[in-house]
This record gives C-alpha cells, sequence and structure tokens, in this order.
C-alpha cells in the first residue's frame, strides 16, 4: 500500500492548547506523524510518495469561501494587531443571538469560525493544512488510478472541521474533500466510515444532506465526550440524505469485541448503499492508553479492525485523522494497514 506525506505537516507546531483551565502543550502534535511514518518504514508497507499540488477548487468544492480566506489570512492579522501569543477564540456566537452577522473585528470571526477553543491558530497552521489536504487529493487519486487501496498521512487532520468552521485540532476536512474528488472522477456513490474515538460532525455537517454520501461514525457517546453537541443515534440525514447518516455512538470502556459489532453494523449499511469506493477516516485513539479518549481497544485489535474493513472488497482511502502522542500510534496505525493488506491480498 502507497503512503502519500508531507513533511510541511511541521509547519503546524502550536504550543498551547486550552485545557482543563490551562494552556499546554497540545496533544496533536508533529510527532504523532514521525511516530506513523516511523513505523511504515519499518513494517515495509510500501511506497512513500510526495503529494501533487491541486487547484483550490478541490477544496473550496467543500469549504466556504468565506472561511478559507479567514484561514489563509488570521495568523498575519492577528500578528499585525500586535497579539503575542498564538490566536485563540474568546467569544462565540450563541444560541440567544438570532440572525448572526460576520463581525469585521477579528477576535469576532475567531468566534465565528471556531467550534471549540482548546484549538489554537500558531504560524504556519494554514500552509499544514492546505499541505494536508493535498496529501488526502493525492491518495484519493492513487484509488481514481487503480489502485486497491492507499493511505493518506494527513496532518492536521480534519474530520471535525466543517463547511465554515475549525476546531478538534482540524481546518480542512481531508477526508470530505478525498470523498469528493472520488465523486467527481466518476464514483455515483462514496462511503465515509469514521473510526476514530470522537465523532467527525464536521464530515457529517457536510453531507447530512446528500444522497451520494453515505457517512458512519462509531465513537465515544457524545454526553461524555468531544465534540458533545452531535454523534447521537437519532441523528439519520435530512432530505436528499435521509438515512444515509449512521451514528453508533459507544459508553465509557468500551472494549473490541462491542467495538466491531458496532463495526458490522456499519459495514451491513455500506453493503445496502452500494459505494463504489470507501473512505476510511482513520483515528487510532481508540487505543487503550489514548492520553484523551476512553475505549479500551489493544494493538492487536486494529489488526482485525483491518481484515473486517478488507471484507468489504471495495476500493478503499485511508486518511488519517486522530490518534496522540504516544508510541503506539505508529503500530496501531500500520496494524491496521497490514491487516487490511493481508486480507485483501
Amino acid at each position: 500500500m502507497k503512503t502519500v506525506y508531507s513533511p510541511d505537516h511541521i509547519l503546524r507546531n502550536a504550543k498551547t492548547e486550552l485545557t482543563g483551565g490551562q494552556l499546554v502543550t497540545p496533544f496533536e502534535c508533529p510527532q504523532r506523524a514521525d511516530y506513523v511514518l516511523a513505523a511504515i518504514k519499518f513494517q515495509q508497507l510500501g511506497a512513500i510518495v510526495s503529494p501533487t499540488q491541486w487547484p483550490r477548487s478541490c477544496v473550496e468544492s467543500i469549504h466556504d469561501t468565506g472561511y478559507l480566506t479567514f484561514l489563509d489570512s488570521i495568523w498575519q492579522r492577528w500578528t499585525l494587531t500586535g497579539n503575542q501569543g498564538e490566536a485563540i477564540p474568546n467569544i462565540w456566537p450563541s444560541r440567544s443571538m438570532p440572525g448572526l452577522h460576520i463581525p469585521n473585528h477579528i477576535e469576532g470571526q475567531l468566534g465565528y469560525y471556531s467550534l471549540a477553543g482548546e484549538t489554537s491558530i500558531s504560524e504556519g497552521t494554514a500552509q499544514a493544512a492546505w499541505a494536508s489536504a493535498n496529501v488526502a487529493l493525492s491518495a484519493a487519486d492513487l484509488i481514481q488510478k487503480g489502485e486497491g487501496s492507499a493511505f493518506a498521512l494527513c496532518r492536521p487532520p480534519g474530520h471535525h472541521a466543517s463547511k465554515n468552521q475549525y476546531g478538534g485540532y482540524c481546518f480542512i476536512n481531508n477526508a470530505a474533500i478525498a470523498a469528493q474528488k472520488l465523486l467527481s472522477d466518476g464514483a455515483n456513490r462514496v462511503a465515509i466510515l469514521d473510526v476514530d474515538f470522537h465523532h467527525g460532525n464536521g464530515t457529517q455537517d457536510i453531507f447530512y444532506q446528500r444522497s451520494d454520501v453515505l457517512f458512519c461514525s462509531i465513537h465515544g457517546d457524545p454526553m461524555e465526550a468531544f465534540p458533545y453537541f452531535l454523534g447521537f443515534a437519532n441523528e439519520t440525514g435530512k432530505g436528499a440524505g435521509l438515512g444515509l447518516n449512521l451514528n453508533l455512538p459507544l459508553p465509557r470502556g468500551t472494549p473490541y469485541h462491542l467495538w466491531h459489532q458496532a463495526l458490522i453494523r456499519a459495514i451491513s449499511k455500506i453493503h445496502t448503499f452500494e459505494a463504489d469506493a470507501l473512505v476510511i477516516s482513520l483515528g487510532v485513539d481508540t487505543f487503550e492508553n489514548d492520553p484523551i479518549s476512553f475505549f479500551k481497544l489493544k494493538s492487536d485489535d486494529f489488526i482485525d479492525m483491518g481484515k473486517t474493513i478488507a471484507s468489504m472488497g471495495l476500493p478503499t482511502l485511508f486518511v488519517m485523522e486522530g490518534g496522540y502522542a504516544v508510541e503506539e500510534i505508529g503500530t496501531n496505525t500500520v496494524n491496521v494497514l497490514k491487516g487490511f493488506e493481508n486480507l485483501a491480498g
């Protein structure tokens, strides 16, 4: 399996994350990609290739242009106003404020375009996000050209980024733009299966009213886990997308055999949908020792996860999402990919 990777991910190297009332070193950090890349090389998974530069329109097909303009300009504007730290929002539009406008002031725009306050914007964030998008698009292109599978080693991740909001360490929704590229290249229907511990709220938002993309997510119960306000089982799609959104929230301490039952439910839905291609939002923060999650999957479980995904027999694009800076992130990611390859042949 080929891996698409860009060293430009290092440009996203924030120093602050708001958690527990403190500014701490972010859990989403460059070492995450380093661990995964080292494991790919050690296990000789396959060729590691550089991404192609894709037209901006590929991302604009998913994200609001005003939001992308904000993302591109925010750091320069933030520093020109004399701010010394990283950009962190301090106010959000409230549900008691109907008829929202986008403010001119930078603090108002930060609040308008942000999902959550834990994710600071630092120098190089936008450049890294665009490089990550190119990684996903280039890996999707490999699938379009006949590869049975490919791995997009994206960083920063993407599945929390909605049409016009960032947060949860995500700025551009890599899985969504990859799925759209597969559709633009000729697929009639694409399924996205999100196996990250956290619900892919951004991906759900983007495709919730569309009939050409099925979104399935297995994740921590949003009553207890980020993003809290989306990811419930009764969210099943709207309009043309009614019935094409499947959320499978699971409780604290879920072991693999129960997680796997949810995976089988998602696979059944994907079979019924008759997808032409499959995008996996691959988060490995379901691991028992992940620092910010509460499932109990063990490293060997990720091998079986890969085999089970391979049983669908679909062209499959893996897009890296979460899994935080413990060394096992590399082992667990490669276990999924090798498990998939071993069954897919």
